[in-house]
C-alpha cells in the first residue's frame, strides 16, 4: 500500500494503536499529537487521508476542517472523537469530514472507512486485516457483541493507572489481555511482572515489590512497572492480608506500579464465604472485566481459527486452509477448555494432517479423542440423550469447584443444546429453511430469529444424517 495516512490526536496510546495498524496493513503513517504539524503537512502535500480527534492543546479539529477542504479539497478526514454526541456528528459532517467515528471506536470499523477513503483515490490495496489477522497482532480475536464489550473496555483503560481485575474460567485469555494493557499502554517500555498467586511466597511478593531480596535470586519490580497478580483467588490468607499491607505502604505506592489481577472463581462468592479478603478485593477490583468463554460466543470460532491457522504459519507450522463443513463441525462442538483448548486442537490437526485443506472427516476423527479428555468417568457417545447431557451439566458443576455457575445457567444451557439442533437439522435439509422448519415442529419466522441470534451459517451442502 503506497496510501500515507495523517494521524493527530493529543493522546499518544491512540496514536500508538492506529500506527501499529495501519502499518501493519501496509500504509504508511505519520502520526502527531499538534495540529499546527498536521497543518504543516497538508500545506506540504503530504498524506491520501488524515485521521483527526477534536480536543488539541493547540486548537479545535473541526475548525481545521474548512482550511484543509480549501487547501486540499481532495483529502478525505475521518474525524474521531470523545465528543461523541449527535452535535458534534452533525458539526463534523458540515464543515466537510469525509467521516465521523465516536471513541472507543471500532477499529475495524474505522479500518473500514480508511480503506474506502483510499480506494477512492485509486488505491487497490485492502486495508483491512483478512483471514483472521488481528490487526493490533494481538492474540485477542473476535468480532462478537461481547469480544467488542472487551475491546471498548481495553480502549477506556489503557491511558489509566486504575487496579484492573480480569475474571472468566480457563482458556479464555485473562493473561493475553493483561499483557496487552501494558503493551499498548503508556508503561509499555516499563517491566511486566508476573506472580502467580497460587505459588508465590511472603520473600518473593516483598522482593519484587520491596526490592532488597537478591541474596534470594528475586530481583525488583522497576518504578511504573506493571504488577500481574496470576490467579489472585488462589493465595492462602496469610500472603493476602501480606499484600495489602504492602500495597498500602507509602514504599509501595511511591513505586506507582499498575495492579492487574486474575481470577477463573468469582472473588464476590469468595468473599462472601470468607475466603477472600473484603478489604483486599475492593483494592485490587477498582475497574474490572469478565471475559467470556467460547461457549457465548459461537460466531467467534470461524475468526479464531483462521487466526490459529495464520499464526502457526508464522511459527513454522505448514500454512493450511479448512473447509467449511469442517468449521461447522468445529462450531458445533463443546470447547470445555475455551481458547486454548481450540488453538491447541489447531495446531494437532495442522501437524497430522496429510492435505492442505483441512478436511470434515479430519476434524470428526479428531474431535472423536476428545471425550476421553474431558470424559466424567466413562463414554457418554452410546448414552441416551437424557444421559449425555446429564453428564456434561454434571462436569460443568464440578469444573466451578465450591462454587456457583454464574447466572444465566438455563439459557446457556438451551443455547448449547439448540445450536446443535438447529445446525444440523439445516444440514440435514441442506439449508432448506422450510424444511427445517417442519422438520423441526416450528414457525418460519421463529427459525429465523433462532438462526439469526444463535450466529448459525446456512450452507447448502451434502446431508450430514
Amino acid at each position: 500500500m503506497d496510501g500515507t495516512i495523517l494521524v493527530a490526536d493529543d493522546d499518544r496510546t491512540i496514536r500508538t494503536v492506529l500506527t501499529q495498524a495501519l502499518t501493519r496493513a501496509g500504509c504508511k503513517v505519520r502520526s502527531t499529537g499538534s495540529l499546527d504539524t498536521l497543518w504543516r503537512w497538508v500545506e506540504e502535500g503530504d498524506g491520501d487521508v488524515v485521521i483527526s480527534d477534536v480536543n488539541f492543546p493547540d486548537g479545535d479539529g473541526l475548525e481545521l476542517l474548512p482550511l484543509i477542504n480549501q487547501k486540499r479539497s481532495d483529502l478525505p478526514v475521518i474525524i474521531i472523537s470523545a465528543q461523541n454526541t449527535i452535535m458534534t456528528a452533525i458539526k463534523a459532517s458540515e464543515l466537510g469530514a469525509y467521516d465521523y467515528l465516536p471513541k472507543p471506536f471500532d477499529l475495524k470499523e474505522l479500518l473500514s472507512k480508511v480503506n474506502k477513503a483510499l480506494s477512492n483515490q485509486g488505491f487497490k490495496a485492502s486495508v483491512i486485516p483478512t483471514n483472521g489477522k488481528s490487526e493490533l497482532d494481538l492474540p485477542l480475536v473476535g468480532s462478537s457483541p461481547l469480544m467488542q464489550e472487551v475491546y471498548r473496555f481495553l480502549a477506556r483503560v489503557l491511558k489509566t493507572n486504575l487496579s484492573t481485575m480480569i475474571t472468566g474460567e480457563s482458556g479464555t485469555g485473562k493473561d493475553l489481555l493483561a499483557h496487552a494493557l501494558h503493551n499498548l499502554g503508556h508503561r509499555v517500555s516499563y517491566d511486566f511482572i508476573t506472580i502467580n498467586a497460587s505459588t508465590a511466597n511472603i520473600n518473593k511478593i516483598e522482593g519484587i515489590l520491596l526490592g532488597g531480596k537478591k541474596d534470594f535470586g528475586i530481583d525488583p519490580a522497576s518504578e511504573n512497572s506493571t504488577i500481574y497478580l496470576d490467579e489472585i483467588s488462589e493465595m492462602s490468607p496469610e500472603i493476602q492480608l501480606h499484600l495489602l499491607d504492602l500495597l498500602r505502604s507509602e514504599l509501595v505506592s511511591n513505586k506507582n506500579f499498575r495492579i492487574i489481577s486474575s481470577s477463573r472463581l468469582s472473588l464476590e462468592t469468595l468473599v462472601n464465604q470468607g475466603l477472600f479478603r473484603e478489604d483486599l478485593f475492593y483494592r485490587l477490583n477498582v475497574v474490572s472485566v469478565a471475559l467470556p468463554p467460547l461457549r457465548d460466543r459461537v460466531g467467534d470460532i470461524s475468526e479464531l481459527v483462521r487466526h490459529f491457522l495464520q499464526s502457526s504459519n508464522l511459527s513454522g507450522l505448514p500454512l493450511k486452509t479448512i473447509s467449511i463443513s469442517a468449521l461447522t463441525l468445529l462450531r458445533n462442538h463443546r470447547w470445555v477448555g475455551n481458547v486454548r483448548e481450540l488453538e491447541n486442537f489447531i495446531s494437532r490437526l495442522i501437524v497430522l494432517s496429510p492435505d492442505e485443506e483441512i478436511s470434515e472427516t479430519q476434524v470428526n476423527e479428531n474431535l472423536k479423542l476428545i471425550p476421553s479428555i474431558n470424559s466424567t468417568g466413562g463414554e457418554t457417545n452410546n448414552l441416551k440423550l437424557s444421559l449425555s447431557v446429564e453428564a456434561h451439566i454434571k462436569r460443568y458443576f464440578d469444573l466451578h469447584g465450591d462454587t456457583l455457575p454464574a447466572p444465566g445457567l438455563y439459557n446457556r444451557i438451551i443455547r448449547e443444546v439448540e445450536y446443535p439442533l438447529i445446525a444440523l437439522s439445516l444440514s440435514a435439509t441442506r439449508g432448506n429453511q422450510i424444511k427445517t422448519a417442519e422438520l423441526l415442529g416450528i414457525n418460519r419466522n421463529t427459525l429465523r430469529k433462532k438462526i439469526k441470534d444463535l450466529d448459525i451459517i446456512v450452507t447448502r451442502s451434502k446431508k450430514m444424517m
